[in-house]
């Protein structure tokens, strides 16, 4: 099942380097090498939902190697 990211949520996902993963674009559906105009596309894909009232898409899960530190005020 590919995710349906909304507009700011493709640009956060940007490398260092400015590009994007393989993994994570196939994760939204798109195709490798990525076409001309996929980000217009899933932009378009993702108005168009929103429009006919679905609800908002789940959060993108945090990557695996991601690490939060907590803080403990108590």
């Amino acid at each position: 099942m590919t995710y349906l990211p909304s507009p700011e949520e493709v640009e956060a996902a940007r490398t260092p380097a400015g590009g994007w993963k393989r993994d994570q674009l196939g994760a939204w559906g798109v195709l490798w090498p990525p076409p001309k105009g996929w980000k217009d596309e899933l932009a378009e894909r993702w108005k168009a939902v929103r429009q006919d009232g679905a609800p908002p898409p789940p959060p993108t899960p945090a990557p695996a190697d991601f690490a939060q530190d907590t803080l403990d005020f108590g």
